[in-house]
């Protein structure tokens, strides 16, 4: 029981730390977030509070109140932190990556499957949607990535559907803190077995990074990408 006791203890320090390493940085970029909270946490406890007094129950009341408080607090945290997070993100290398990394479960994600020298990207993700490739860099360089990148999958996966977007805020665009609800908005059309089916194609395919030859052990300071090689897709 000790240990459980232990374990129990150690995990509840953990997330508090995360709690709090998460509001220096949501306070970073959002300076009123202590005054917005506290202002989100009184009203709801002063408005449930109002009507037990009014209904004749303010104990009862009261303490549904502190409960709603904390749950509303909880919600405009989570929404103001992940706003502050894809803020900062924005316009960073690899930050359409970051983001598929949680777009939450049954989508496999693979990072990186294609680049040119501008350093313009597209990643990978297949899901119950069927796949979806994603582009980050300069628009007009990107559709011919993107464009290659789907023919060389339609001589591995058949009928099955695939999607491209591009991170950006210009028309036509997918803005980076819309990236992953946009996603789970795609219709499912595959079972489980045929995304397996599928991850399991692409990855025979290869990808850019595992298609590259890295040299082993430490790589050289200035090391730079030859020119006849690899060869980009």
């Amino acid at each position: 029981m000790a240990r459980k006791d232990d374990a129990a203890s150690a995990a509840n320090a953990g997330r508090l730390k995360q709690i709090a390493l998460t509001y220096k940085m949501t306070r970073r970029a959002d300076s009123k977030i202590g005054l917005v909270l506290a202002a989100v946490g009184l009203v709801t406890f002063g408005v449930l509070l109002g009507i037990g007094f009014l209904i004749g129950h303010p104990v009862y009341l009261g303490i549904l109140g502190v409960l709603l408080a904390f749950l509303a607090v909880a919600i405009v945290f989570g929404r103001r932190a992940e706003r502050a997070a894809f803020g900062q993100m924005e316009g960073q290398p690899g930050a359409a990556a970051a983001v598929l990394d949680n777009v939450g479960r049954g989508w496999t994600t693979t990072p990186a499957v294609a680049m040119n020298r501008s350093q313009d990207v597209v990643h990978r993700a297949v899901g119950k949607a069927g796949i979806v490739l994603i582009g980050e860099g300069n628009p007009n360089r990107l559709k011919g990535l993107l464009a290659a990148e789907k023919k060389k999958m339609a001589r591995i996966v058949v009928d099955v559907p695939v999607h491209d977007f591009i991170v950006g805020n210009d028309e036509g665009q997918v803005p980076l803190k819309k990236l992953r609800t946009t996603m789970l908005k795609l219709p499912r059309v595959l079972a489980g077995p045929q995304v397996t089916q599928t991850n399991d194609r692409l990855k025979a395919m290869g990808d850019l990074m595992s298609n590259m030859p890295l040299p082993k052990g430490p790589m050289p300071k200035g090391m730079r990408m030859p020119k006849g090689g690899p060869k980009m897709r």
